[in-house]
């Protein structure tokens, strides 16, 4: 009979990992050539040297710790100081703030935060006279070659920092620092590069946030850095207009391929009150449209009443009904009658599930609420 201690609590037999002394050989230089690599970099930044020897180092360093943030902020220091150009800002044409687009649509995802640290930008490198006479960039700014040199420059040393983080990503998907630097190097495209061409870097890192999800249709992460793209591309600074439509028309997209992605029925949300407003919907298209989303998730719970995602977003749809002050996107001038029929309907729709689904608890969840919805109606 078999030691019971050399089984795991599931039933499978555990394996030593006895290590060769090769391995252990090799595991011990790894280590000394680290502690080295980070000596050397340590020491540089502490005499303030940010050559490009330094930013070499730093590039070997992370490549083995992609969560030394440290040295990301090095990195950073070695880019401002002896790689990107010196031009002042007051030379390129004038930008609105990326940050405070009145079409943002960045929402509170874990990597939408990691734009936090992006606050602590780099030193303003523009000269202390720059855009004093009240004339426009766009009215006085006149590239010579030397601009044009510098803008190339500039944009080729985004690019391969860009292409620098991808493995990085791709080996620790959900490093808070690497998805924070490669934000931050999307910002200096949008300072030191004009519109036009800061767009082209933008409008490739969506892209790049579609394959994402493709790969993985669920990744919340991913979806909020989505976002968090989109509002920057909107935004004045990249000459930016509304995106509203075609995210709309992404997120239906990507449910057809998954009912159950709740970060697309979450950014469908989210979308709809610009969606309307920036139709110019009326009641009746505002009325048209409720109906046709409840009809769209209706047919999506006949087919997975126990899927949550589902739920969540009915739900949504019941609120703009019943709450039409905090929700008042689809129904806002209905009559208590109207949205008492509406909700008298989906709750014999509700209903109709049990004859199917009788042992599925979010059924009787959903019941129980949009009952009690229900009675405030005709009793308030």
């Amino acid at each position: 009979m078999a030691d019971q201690g050399s089984y795991s609590q599931h039933g499978i037999a555990r394996t030593s990992r006895v290590r060769t002394e090769e391995q252990r050989q090799r595991d011990l230089d790894h280590i000394t050539r680290y502690r080295d690599l980070e000596d050397q970099v340590r020491e540089r930044i502490k005499r303030s040297d940010y050559s490009p020897e330094t930013f070499r180092l730093t590039s070997a360093l992370l490549k083995l710790n992609p969560e030394y943030y440290t040295i990301w902020n090095a990195r950073r220091r070695c880019l401002i100081s002896s790689s990107f150009s010196k031009r002042p800002s007051g030379s390129l044409p004038s930008k609105a703030s990326s940050t405070t687009s009145p079409t943002a649509t960045t929402a509170g995802s874990s990597t939408e935060s990691s734009s936090a640290p992006l606050a602590a930008t780099p030193p303003n490198l523009a000269s202390p006279t720059a855009g004093m006479s009240g004339t426009t960039a766009e009215e006085t700014t006149q590239y010579d070659s030397s601009d044009a040199e510098s803008e190339a420059a500039d944009l080729a040393i985004i690019q391969s920092e860009l292409t620098f983080t991808i493995p990085l990503l791709l080996e620790s998907p959900k490093c808070y620092w690497i998805w924070s630097y490669r934000l931050w190097i999307l910002e200096q495209a949008i300072s030191r590069l004009p519109a036009a061409r800061a767009r082209g870097v933008w409008e490739d890192e969506l892209r790049l946030a579609s394959r994402m999800l493709d790969k993985d249709r669920r990744n919340f992460h991913a979806w909020g850095y989505r976002r968090h793209v989109v509002a920057q591309l909107e935004s004045p600074a990249l000459n930016g207009k509304s995106m509203v439509e075609a995210e709309f028309a992404y997120t239906t997209a990507m449910i057809r391929k998954d009912l159950s992605n709740f970060s697309a029925w979450h950014s469908r949300a989210r979308l709809i009150p610009r969606l309307l407003d920036e139709r110019g919907a009326d009641d009746e298209a505002r009325r048209k449209f409720l109906d046709a989303e409840l009809n769209q998730t209706r047919e999506a719970l006949n087919v997975g009443p126990e899927d949550q995602s589902l739920w969540y977003y009915h739900q949504y749809l019941i609120l703009n009904i019943v709450r039409p002050s905090q929700y008042p996107a689809m129904a806002p001038h209905f009559s208590t009658t109207d949205r008492i029929a509406y909700l008298e309907r989906e709750l014999d729709e509700i209903r109709s599930l049990l004859e199917d689904y009788d042992d599925v608890q979010l059924v009787y969840e959903a019941l129980f609420e949009y009952t009690l919805f229900l009675y405030h109606l005709q009793n308030g």
